[in-house]
């Protein structure tokens, strides 16, 4: 195997490049993989643009290998990892705790003060590359049904599927998700699989969210005079959370996945006397079996949400806006293109 391969390295705001970097090895505990497919997600944009707030909080820093949402293949496993994964088809949690502190020990190791984020923070390098070397106990396995597009599909899944679960609705109820992109699609997906009634509310054309079966899409001129017994906002405007409350029904959820790049303003009055619940949802990492598990049975698919898969030769161009494919929000990279 080559002691090099090919990365996307971001050098700084709009800097970037392909380049020939030392390949990882599997050092004790951990193990490479040699990366299928990668999305590209709207948290990779805020580190190309400079906004992501970890690059002035100290948690992240140029240059950096991007990449959080992947699938591929055990190559090599390091000391003290069973030789079993050598061979296995797999995605990983994004969120590597310390897994010794207090949130670590009671299950919440995503919300842990120390982590390092896969791409994200804390150096720890991205999987838009050739390879890529993460800790043993972060991976899920993907059955057969489960293949790369799907695979790669299973992190923001899990994000969107907490979502789903934290608006708490089913057969008899009714959910507006705010922002049909790929999170508040895949959100809706899994609460129409939970039965509920699903309405989007978005901008501009609606013709994929109805594509995919959602007849009930809107924009807020559009949007009918409903019970809404959940809202879910998927959105990154600084409005939504307080529409979210506006529009939902009195002793009802609010679910925020979306974050603004800038702060939000929200009357917790309404959210009192109106009696609602409202649900922060940070990481997918509680949700990753399950997504595969739904992925697996057909319960959920996913595979329409991505528009097209690139090399990462392209991957600047798609951060910086570009779009080539089909109508779906996603963009996926094959690195060995």
């Amino acid at each position: 195997m080559s002691s090099t391969m090919r990365a996307f390295v971001l050098t700084g705001p709009g800097e970037c490049s392909v380049q020939e970097v030392p390949a990882p090895r599997a050092v004790a505990g951990e193990v490479v993989v040699d990366v299928e497919r990668a999305g590209v997600c709207g948290t990779d944009v805020e580190f190309f643009t400079g906004a992501m707030a970890y690059l002035h909080q100290g948690h992240s820093a140029y240059p950096m290998r991007l990449g959080h949402e992947w699938a591929g293949t055990v190559t090599a496993v390091g000391e003290g990892v069973d030789p079993a994964w050598l061979g296995r088809r797999v995605m990983g949690d994004t969120m590597l705790g310390d897994r010794t502190c207090r949130r670590c020990r009671r299950g919440h190791q995503h919300t842990c003060e120390s982590r390092q984020e896969v791409g994200i923070r804390g150096g720890r390098a991205g999987a838009l590359a050739e390879r890529l070397a993460v800790p043993a106990w972060s991976l899920h396995a993907l059955p057969s049904s489960v293949d790369a597009v799907l695979g790669a599909l299973v992190e923001p899944g899990g994000n969107a599927l907490r979502a789903a679960r934290a608006a708490d609705v089913g057969e008899g109820d009714r959910a507006l998700v705010l922002g049909p992109g790929t999170i508040g699609l895949l959100t809706a997906m899994f609460l129409r699989a939970a039965g509920a009634e699903v309405h989007l509310m978005g901008v501009g054309s609606l013709d994929f969210p109805r594509s995919l079966g959602f007849a009930n899409a809107w924009t807020r001129e559009t949007l009918p005079s409903l019970p809404f017994d959940a809202v879910v906002d998927a959105t990154g405007a600084a409005g939504s959370p307080s529409l979210a409350v506006e529009l939902v029904e009195p002793a009802g959820r609010v679910v925020y996945i979306g974050l603004s790049g800038q702060p939000s303003g929200l009357d917790t009055r309404s959210l009192v006397l109106k009696d609602v619940t409202a649900v922060g949802v940070l990481s997918g990492s509680p949700g990753l079996a399950e997504t595969i598990e739904a992925y697996a049975t057909g319960a959920v698919d996913p595979r329409p949400l991505v528009a097209a898969t690139v090399g990462l030769g392209e991957v600047g161009a798609v951060l910086g806006g570009e779009r080539t494919g089909g109508a779906g929000p996603k963009i996926h990279i094959d690195p060995h293109r």
